[in-house]
């Protein structure tokens, strides 16, 4: 299937590692110009990893919480591309506490990366997606929007990102660009795997989950790959949840 993605130049945060870098392997793959970003300087080296074969990656190390180093990024983009088609806002990071025992400053990094971040990063980008009247923006929210317990920053934030993502799609479809958000459930990731409680974090996600196995980053990947394509072009404001079929 024909994605229209290739010659595209897309922007994806938080992507040293992980799903982010599983999604810029994936646009790479289809021919897409990838710019990613993580505060890690270690996205240089996933960029170069990425660019073997002939893929067009560049890693830009950017704070996405602050103005100053998301202009620098996107003017990275326009200048060594000429324009830029889709973001992927993914930064994010859980900082898990109950709220009785959680700081400020729990509450406010996750806030500033998860939500600030995505703000700065797609106020940057809509400027230069309106003039060419095409543009994609891909929130990555999480299941974790429906509440999960020790998890009331997180969830409060990935809940935001989904009542931005439905006013920037009131806000921006006249421009002929579309906002959706991918709201994950367990995914299988080296960090998760890392965890030194990992195996009953995976135990107790197939209880609960319909489909039994742990989602793939490649199933994120799949997700923001069709959300970015052509075929997408009539859905927007839109949460696809890429969870299983775990709600709860």
């Amino acid at each position: 299937m024909e994605l229209g993605v290739s010659g595209k130049v897309a922007i994806i945060t938080g992507a040293a590692r992980g799903i982010g870098a599983g999604m810029a392997r994936a646009f790479a793959a289809e021919g897409t110009k990838v710019l990613i970003a993580d505060i890690s300087e270690t996205v240089e080296e996933t960029a170069r990893a990425i660019a073997v074969g002939g893929h067009s990656v560049t890693g830009v190390v950017a704070d996405v919480t602050n103005p100053d180093d998301v202009n620098r990024l996107i003017e990275a983009a326009v200048g060594e591309y000429g324009r830029l088609d889709i973001l992927v806002n993914n930064a994010g990071f859980p900082r898990d506490g109950y709220i009785s025992n959680l700081t400020v400053t729990d509450w406010d990094s996750v806030m500033d990366v998860c939500l600030k971040g995505a703000f700065l990063c797609t106020r940057a980008s809509i400027k230069h997606m309106s003039q060419n009247s095409y543009g994609r923006i891909i929130n990555i929210s999480s299941r974790a929007h429906l509440g999960n317990p020790g998890q009331s920053n997180y969830s409060a934030a990935k809940a935001g990102l989904l009542g931005f993502t439905r006013a920037i799609a009131l806000e921006s479809g006249k421009f002929g660009i579309t906002s959706n958000a991918i709201a994950p459930g367990y995914i299988r990731t080296e960090l998760i795997a890392a965890l030194p409680n990992s195996a009953a974090i995976t135990e107790r996600a197939l209880a609960l989950t319909p489909i039994k196995r742990p989602g793939e980053i490649d199933d994120i990947a799949s997700a923001a790959l069709f959300l970015a394509s052509e075929r997408a072009g009539y859905i927007t404001g839109e949460v696809l949840h890429v969870t299983g079929g775990r709600y709860g």
